[in-house]
């Protein structure tokens, strides 16, 4: 059984929806509020995420759209993505020097399947009320 994982805010999103932490560091960043050295992080390494793997919204533009997915969100094959999935932590450092808690989460069966390729999958999630455990 594939073990998929996600990294997300602690918080839900006023939409109903977990923030993944590319979400999350994008919005710091749209923000004004990264220091130069954590927007140059996050400019090095969300093109080396764009070059490492597919992104879902291109290969299908419904993907995460909500009147077609409400609450999509994606998460990495644990076991095929670990790759990816070594650099989660500078990100993680950057969000905790701003004060946004976030952590993994863990699942063998994280949603309704919308999307699916060989690092990933996005899904809708079961129960969208229901509160997820954010574990570091």
């Amino acid at each position: 059984m594939t073990t998929y994982v996600r990294f997300q805010g602690a918080d839900r999103h006023e939409d109903g929806f977990f923030p993944g932490v590319f979400w999350l560091i994008n919005r710091l960043a749209r923000d004004g509020v990264l220091t130069e050295e954590q927007e140059r992080f996050r400019r090095v390494n969300n093109a080396w995420y764009d070059a490492a793997y597919t992104t879902p919204s291109h290969v299908d533009p419904t993907v995460f759209d909500p009147a077609v997915n409400p609450g999509a969100v994606a998460w990495f094959k644990a076991d095929a993505a670990a790759h990816l999935v070594e650099r989660v932590d500078g990100y993680l450092e950057v969000l905790a020097a701003h004060g946004v808690a976030c952590g993994a989460v863990r699942s063998t069966d994280p949603g309704r399947v919308v999307y699916e390729d060989e690092h990933q999958v996005v899904v809708v999630p079961h129960d969208r009320a229901g509160r997820l455990d954010v574990t570091a």
